[in-house]
């Protein structure tokens, strides 16, 4: 596995780049042949604003067989954020893999083969309450069912999930409800 560790509004020492490629070097052991995790990006960022109790930042990006798990967690120390995130992704890789093994299990029964989803990442990225565009995202969408595409919003760790659905052929957007249920948008026929 690659694992790129960079940093924003702060310097990287040699130390807390260790620190940070161990700790998600970890994540691999979670697959069999360690080679399912392609590669692995981390981010540590120090917030500017003073005001902030929790300046230290610590985010990173998953790439395992074509799905993306990320988590980013802040505290008031940059080692701490770094073991919570590590904490986080742990649980996301878990889930991952059980749900995967599930599903596994699922087409044995069936004797069916399901394609697997393609990595959908959508980030937040608006700090002022001015309506602007600040990112753009492209990414490819392959035909999946409302239930996977609730699974990779999890995974994501993200509110809402737009995928292609593979029963009509049309985009359609997954979400969090409130209640902890989730919602399927499609467009009116």
């Amino acid at each position: 596995m690659h694992v790129t560790v960079k940093g924003r509004n702060i310097s990287v020492t040699e130390a807390l780049e260790r620190y940070a490629t161990e700790k998600v070097e970890r994540i691999a052991r979670f697959f069999d042949d360690g080679r399912s995790v392609s590669r692995a990006e981390v981010e540590l960022i120090h917030e500017r604003n003073s005001s902030n109790p929790e300046p230290e930042v610590a985010d990173a990006t998953f790439f395992i067989n074509g799905t993306v798990l990320k988590a980013r967690v802040a505290s008031a120390d940059m080692y701490a954020s770094i073991d919570l995130m590590v904490d986080k992704l742990e649980r996301q890789v878990r889930r991952y893999r059980g749900r995967q093994l599930d599903r596994w299990h699922g087409q044995r029964e069936r004797h069916a083969s399901v394609e697997a989803p393609q990595p959908v990442v959508v980030e937040e990225e608006a700090d002022e309450i001015e309506a602007r565009i600040v990112r753009t995202k492209q990414f490819q969408m392959k035909p999946m069912s409302p239930e996977e595409a609730a699974l990779q919003m999890e995974l994501l760790d993200h509110a809402f999930f737009v995928f292609t659905n593979a029963d009509t052929g049309e985009i359609n957007v997954v979400y969090r409800r409130r209640d902890g249920n989730y919602g399927l948008i499609e467009p009116a026929r």
